[in-house]
């Protein structure tokens, strides 16, 4: 009992100074650089007439982009892995957007390439002009684990996952003639490193939390490669840290990492709150034409880490990517 109650002890401390740690650094973020003031009940973006894809949208951040958007008259597809909660977030979505009657729910698990092809398959087949993508689904806190088609569970579903759909969907995207594709990405990806190892599960040993800070960094350097193969396309590719965010993203956590991350809520963001720099990158005019930038929390463009910014990595990442995804082996 007294060696129970000591490890507990333990790594409560160290959970607790983990995520203090993480408060620390927002608050020097937040008092330590410019900041710039969006609010989306001032934005005069409407999208009557155009097609807008949220995936992880039956929850979270995600579910609050697509009521935005839905708001704003958009047709929104609901890219969710569960149906059932999916069909839950498309009902409560619907009562509040009550004019809109283009909801649909698409059901897509982001981690299996298989999955990912039938649903962007049945998009192309339904509406073959996209006007907005927001690759918003993540995991975090999960030990590796590899999917049926070999690939690092985490990895696939935060960086594989939207890489294969975003290339599936680009000519939709480029038909539209003008387009935005927005990854949510996190300001934890400076904490990661990108080895091409890891998309299998072959790399070097990594803590539950690197699956995540890896997979974003992984993310935001996709979304400067994609901007520079896009250019003059009309399309346009950004990638935003929505903040420190209270969200069931935690979940798979250990219980006293969860709790420790309840406690300190008060200094985080609400999902709601969250969504507000993903929204800043779908709706403000002011970034027509802007690609191939990371925007911080507080609205502004920021210089991703240097592994994000460096061009052999991002093309190497992207060969391997292709690779792994069969991308080239595409109809």
């Amino acid at each position: 009992m007294a060696l129970w109650f000591l490890s507990s002890t333990l790594l409560w401390g160290l959970v607790s100074v983990w995520v203090i740690v993480l408060i620390l650094n927002k608050l020097k973020v937040w008092f330590g650089h410019k900041t710039y003031v969006w609010d989306p009940q001032f934005c005069s973006t409407y999208l009557t007439g155009k097609t807008a894809v949220v995936t992880g949208a039956n929850s979270g951040i995600g579910k609050f982009v697509a009521q935005e958007l839905a708001l704003r008259g958009a047709r929104v597809i609901l890219a969710c892995r569960s149906r059932e909660r999916g069909q839950q977030a498309l009902t409560e979505i619907q009562a509040v957007a009550k004019g809109n009657d283009r909801l649909l729910l698409g059901e897509v698990d982001m981690s299996s390439m298989a999955s990912v092809r039938n649903f962007a398959q049945w998009l192309l087949r339904e509406y073959p002009e996209i006007h907005l993508l927001v690759n918003n689904a993540a995991v975090c806190g999960i030990p590796m684990t590899l999917t049926k088609e070999g690939l690092e569970f985490t990895f696939a579903t935060n960086y594989l996952g939207p890489f294969l759909l975003t290339n599936l969907l680009k000519g939709a995207l480029q038909r539209a003639g003008s387009a935005r594709v927005v990854n949510v990405s996190s300001y934890v990806h400076v904490q990661g490193h990108i080895d091409e190892k890891d998309l299998k599960g072959v790399g070097g040993p990594l803590k539950p939390y690197q699956y995540y800070t890896c997979s974003k960094l992984q993310l935001t350097s996709f979304s400067g490669e994609l901007a520079r193969r896009l250019q003059g396309t009309g399309v346009t590719v950004n990638s935003v840290d929505p903040g420190l965010v209270y969200t069931g993203i935690m979940k798979n956590y250990f219980w006293l990492f969860r709790f420790a991350f309840w406690i300190f809520s008060f200094f985080m963001k609400n999902a709601k709150q969250g969504a507000i720099p993903v929204l800043y990158l779908c709706l403000a005019k002011e970034l027509d034409g802007i690609s191939g930038r990371y925007f911080s929390d507080t609205f502004v463009i920021r210089l991703p880490s240097e592994a994000a910014q460096d061009l052999h990595v991002a093309q190497s990442l992207w060969n391997a990517s292709v690779r792994l995804t069969n991308l080239d082996k595409m109809d």
